[in-house]
């Protein structure tokens, strides 16, 4: 999302996430910027950057490079600007992250090995103020600045992208400017594909008389949305991509490169579709197009390296030209996408997602279930509705996955979960959607469970140590409870009771028939030893009763069933 939005409805601002961004292993979220009236209260959502995952680099902006399993805000210094800094726009690379102020200033931070942050010297462990726009000028400014004023001249950004070693960004007047690891524009190098790095911003002059409107970029292309005039009215849009090409992660027919924009035919003027977002992974693309006239059915289209499944196309080779994702239902609307290193997810309007490509479209290196080939729906875990409500967008890191929905109250996390990756405090894989831990612990007021309000924040970080300390103890009894039953270890994501997973209570009878329908005699048996011993502890005797009623029941049946 390029701009922050205003919400009206009940609640603080500044517990609304605007939009979220994955990069390799970390996640950034932004709250909202604005001012809303609340009965007789007016609050000020004061756009606010929020990070969480690996700390290596310094890409967290933390000022150091501990990990941080849960959000935490992202400090700046006011001292760089001439006031309070509100960012609008936030996007994660793979290992550095951008952050666009309200006043049109990029800050930075982060792995800065190829100039991607902006800046001449080493990474950066907390936000930088980037000088060098600040000394440039928009590529049709007149020459003779001394007769134009300072703020006339001053280069005014709009919109950010951070990629795997590079940064974009788009200014007021829809000039587009790369810098970092970067395409090189030298057609000397016509014969050979190369990458040029700096840390001062170059302007790509293809589009003069033109209006970049969106970017993305993965490792080593590039691809933009451009109007065909000076202007943006909604359905003008073309695509253009350059860059390395040796998968066909251009969408050009071929695997050549180019070191200058071209124009994807199957969305150019004479086509009947239209582009209205584009988002790259390393060596593929993705793009969500509408054909003209219809504003209610959307489709996905994929090209480039595809041999874990992440173009959804059904096989694992590559795509040299844009082809439509099959799996996906007609007559939607789909309003987000993107890329991970090697898997792609979408989301409807109507909350529904859809993953495809490695460990079974969750981007997981070790999955047994394999690569998804094709579209899978990603389910709402936990809730009664198999679609996430009011959904707003989707991002994708290297190996896990980010939701944002609930009109930007709630994020979902799920795929790899080493170095908190997934904001939800541990550091274990998830296969299915869990809860961010948002709103972040350090909010100025929080209720405990008594309904109080809680603005002590050693007595709060108390109350949580105990908590996961009672957590801690539960999940050992858990251990040691089940491997008593069924003579091996507890599996979270298989071993959950069926009952308690669909409905969130435990139906014993129900629980009784799903182990006697996956059971074999030997774990029956084990099963009737544990809860003989059990009934000698047992002081009530209807209880003691109801037992060897429910053993029994369940021995007659097993005898009954063929092994």
């Amino acid at each position: 999302m390029a701009e922050a939005e205003i919400y009206a409805d009940s609640g603080s601002l500044s517990r609304k996430v605007v939009t979220v961004s994955a990069g390799e292993a970390h996640t950034l979220a932004l709250t909202a910027f604005g001012v809303m009236f609340d009965f007789d209260f007016m609050r000020e959502g004061d756009g606010s950057v929020y990070s969480w995952g690996r700390g290596t680099f310094g890409r967290l902006g933390a000022g150091s490079e501990v990990d941080r399993l849960f959000p935490a805000k992202v400090e700046f210094n006011s001292a760089d600007t001439r006031g309070n800094v509100k960012i609008v726009q936030v996007s994660a690379g793979a290992y550095h992250s951008l952050a666009l102020s309200d006043d049109g200033s990029i800050w930075s931070w982060g792995h800065n090995t190829y100039g991607q942050l902006g800046v001449n010297g080493e990474n950066s462990l907390v936000p930088s103020l980037v000088q060098m726009f600040h000394e440039l000028h928009p590529p049709t400014s007149i020459t003779d600045h001394e007769s134009i004023t300072e703020t006339e001249t001053r280069l005014q950004i709009s919109s950010i992208k951070a990629g795997g070693m590079m940064s974009l960004a788009i200014d007021n007047l829809g000039s587009l400017w790369t810098w970092g690891n970067c395409p090189s524009q030298d057609t000397l190098t016509e014969n050979e594909f190369s990458l040029i790095s700096t840390y001062t911003p170059i302007p790509i002059w293809n589009f003069h008389g033109q209006t970049v409107v969106k970017v993305s970029c993965g490792n080593e292309h590039i691809v933009a949305l451009v109007t065909t005039g000076e202007t943006h009215n909604g359905d003008n849009l073309l695509c253009y991509s350059w860059g390395n090409n040796n998968h066909g992660q251009l969408g050009l027919g071929d695997t050549e490169f180019r070191t200058t924009p071209e124009i994807i035919k199957k969305f150019n003027q004479k086509s009947p579709y239209t582009a209205y977002e584009v988002a790259c992974g390393a060596f593929h693309t993705s793009i969500l197009a509408k054909k003209d006239g219809d504003v209610s059915t959307s489709l996905c289209w994929t090209f480039g390296l595809g041999d874990n499944g992440q173009l959804g196309q059904g096989s694992g080779t590559n795509s040299l030209y844009p082809e439509i994702v099959e799996g996906i239902p007609e007559n939607i609307w789909l309003i987000s996408v993107d890329c991970g290193l090697f898997h792609t997810s979408v989301v409807s309007l109507e909350g529904y997602v859809w993953s495809w490509g490695m460990g079974n479209g969750l981007g997981l290196t070790e999955s047994e279930d394999g690569d998804a080939f094709f579209p899978r729906v990603i389910p709402c875990n936990g809730l009664k509705y198999p679609y996430f409500k009011n959904p707003v967008q989707v991002a994708c890191g290297a190996a896990h996955t980010i939701l944002l929905g609930d009109n930007g109250c709630k994020i979902w996390s799920w795929g790899r979960g080493r170095s908190g990756v997934l904001g939800n405090g541990k550091v274990n894989d998830y296969f299915a959607p869990n809860l961010v831990l948002w709103p972040p612990l350090e909010q100025d007021f929080m209720e405990n469970g008594n309904g109080k309000l809680v603005d002590n924040e050693k007595e709060l970080m108390e109350e949580i140590d105990l908590l996961n300390s009672k957590l801690l103890m539960m999940e050992k009894y858990v251990m040691v409870l089940h491997g008593s039953v069924f003579g091996r270890p507890f599996e979270e994501d298989k071993d959950v009771l069926v009952s308690l997973r669909k409905t969130g209570s435990f139906d014993v009878g129900k629980e009784w028939e799903n182990m006697l329908e996956s059971c074999d005699y030997g774990e029956l048996l084990r099963l009737e030893m544990f809860y003989g011993k059990m009934i000698a502890g047992v002081k009530d005797k209807m209880m003691k009763v109801r037992i060897k009623e429910m053993i029994k029941e369940c021995l007659e049946s097993s005898k009954s069933m063929d092994y």
